[in-house]
């Protein structure tokens, strides 16, 4: 079966709308009443689904090999759009710190301009390290964005996003040390 070699670049895309989608979507659901409840819903739903398509564009250019100059620059781009959007969204309803939410984004945005600033002479692709970051961001995030203390009670909900939120941070600051001392070294880098 052929794909079109543009498709993993149109599903990394695909994820900056919507992150906007999904912010405003945040941003609402996060006030009181049933329909906010409800918005809550689709918003993590929808973070869920787009954070998934990072997983499938990667597969597809690797699968079909298409992988692309393009899709190595964008992709993480996108991805960092797509968390950095949750983070901040998280942050403004008061469920995360925001310290945490700025350490991880001064990280993120910090990697993505320097990626931006050698893209002229060539393209830092993703290190397993950021890769398992990138990962965990994802799964905490979902968590964090389930409105499960809805069900399971908001202490052991809190709790349990707190304890993701401290492993992404030092994830975050583990996988971005790895990535300026691979630069420096001159080898591959961090996500």
């Amino acid at each position: 079966m052929a794909i079109h070699p543009q498709l993993p670049n149109a599903i990394t895309v695909a994820r900056i709308p919507l992150a906007v989608v999904f912010f405003v979507l945040l941003l609402v659901g996060g006030t009181a009443g049933e329909s906010s409840l409800a918005l809550r819903w689709v918003a993590a739903v929808l973070f869920i689904v787009a954070i998934s398509t990072d997983w499938v564009d990667g597969y597809l250019a690797r699968r079909y090999e298409i992988v692309s100059d393009f899709g190595k620059l964008w992709d993480p781009i996108a991805d960092k759009l797509l968390t950095g959007s949750a983070f901040v969204g998280l942050a403004i309803l008061g469920e995360v710190p925001w310290w945490m939410v700025v350490v991880i984004l001064v990280r993120e945005w910090g990697i993505t301009a320097h990626r931006l600033v050698v893209a002229t002479t060539h393209v830092v692709a993703a290190a397993w390290l950021g890769k398992i970051k990138t990962a965990a961001q994802g799964v905490v995030l979902s968590w964090a964005l389930l409105p499960l203390g809805e069900l399971i009670g908001r202490g052991p909900w809190e709790t349990v996003t707190l304890v993701g939120m401290w492993v992404v941070v030092i994830l975050t600051i583990v996988s971005g040390i790895d990535y300026v001392l691979a630069q420096v070294r001159g080898r591959g880098g961090a996500r």
